[in-house]
């Protein structure tokens, strides 16, 4: 069964709000909208120890009792993390007790990716690998690579995020979601914004929105997302 806290995403696909800044009131507003996770991004919010991570992780938790994801984004893959790569990780570990899930990347170095999985799985958390390309769509097979890969690498959910350059791309996208079982996809941008609201109806687990401003391109509001995938449903 795929969870992640008390959520079942096997009933049907979480609308995930990015907490980007002033986490207590963005999660609260978040709930009332009507979103099912909170993906707390620890690099948007200027958090850099676990001590700051973990108190605002208990306080967010006690206001909303909503299940969290701990983000704390590379640059390269649309972060904002400026620390070093061994703090990056190692806030990640320390507060892994206090959250329901965590995403890492991928492209990070293998044997602190690994660090990450193990401790998830020891702590019985959900796991989400991610990539995002902000340039460009693969070509199906590379795309369906990507997911196998974060899979392989234990992920529970496989998260990918491209750019397209035409609608076709956006078909392509769609296409790989149907086929590959347990992933997040996501078509950004202004062409493939439809992609969160529908994307969820060719198999995707989760959709990602914002509460104020939006965190990557294409991110539509909660309560607007909300409102769109109860209409097609």
């Amino acid at each position: 069964m795929l969870k992640i806290g008390k959520f079942d995403l096997e009933e049907r696909a979480a609308i995930v709000a990015a907490i980007s800044n002033e986490p207590l009131q963005q999660s609260k507003t978040a709930a009332e909208h009507g979103a099912d996770i909170l993906e707390i991004r620890f690099d948007l919010l200027g958090i850099t120890t676990p001590k700051e991570a973990a108190d605002m992780l208990r306080m967010v938790k006690d206001k909303t009792s909503l299940p969290c994801i701990a983000t704390n984004r590379l640059q390269t893959q649309g972060g904002n993390w400026e620390g070093t790569e061994e703090s990056r990780i190692a806030l990640l570990e320390d507060i892994m007790h206090l959250t329901d899930a965590v995403d890492i990347e991928l492209e990070t170095d293998e044997h602190l990716r690994d660090r990450i999985v193990k401790k998830a799985k020891e702590e019985r958390k959900s796991v989400i690998i991610s990539s995002h390309d902000f340039e460009r769509t693969p070509d199906k097979a590379t795309l369906k690579s990507i997911l196998d890969h974060s899979h392989n690498a234990g992920a529970d959910i496989a998260k990918l995020a491209v750019m397209p350059e035409n609608m076709q791309d956006v078909l392509d996208l769609l296409e790989v979601t149907l086929e590959v079982n347990a992933v997040c996809t996501i078509s950004m941008g202004q062409m493939g914004k439809h992609t969160r609201i529908i994307a969820p109806l060719y198999g995707s687990k989760l959709t990602y929105a914002s509460v104020s401003d939006a965190v990557a391109p294409g991110q539509l509001k909660v309560e607007d997302l909300k409102k769109a995938m109860e209409m097609v449903e």
